[in-house]
């Protein structure tokens, strides 16, 4: 009966950490940068874009370089976010996966 309780404490523990991994991820910020940073983004970590800065250099430039420069920009900092949000479950699971568990991104 003992190690069913220790079980039973260690999974309690686990949800708790679990919790504050994922208010920690949602304080992440991720920055991606493209064209010399004439285009940055940057990502909260829930992947919801909270800024953009398109610089006047890069305006004068044709609509489809500008859109591919900000494509490049959002999947770099989508990159930059995921190796974030990785880092802090690890943090939290002592790096080990949790099998069948799949985190947003």
């Amino acid at each position: 009966m003992t190690d069913f309780k220790k079980i039973l404490d260690k999974a309690k523990e686990l949800e708790k950490k679990m919790k504050e991994s994922q208010e920690n991820i949602k304080r992440i910020r991720a920055e991606g940068i493209s064209g010399s940073n004439s285009i940055k983004i940057i990502l909260d970590g829930e992947g919801e874009m909270q800024k953009i800065e398109i610089s006047e250099e890069i305006l004068k430039e044709n609509k489809s370089i500008v859109e591919d420069l900000i494509i490049a920009a959002h999947n770099n900092a989508k990159a930059q976010l995921k190796s974030k949000t990785s880092e802090e479950i690890s943090k939290t699971t002592g790096g080990f996966g949790i099998p069948g568990f799949k985190w947003p991104l």
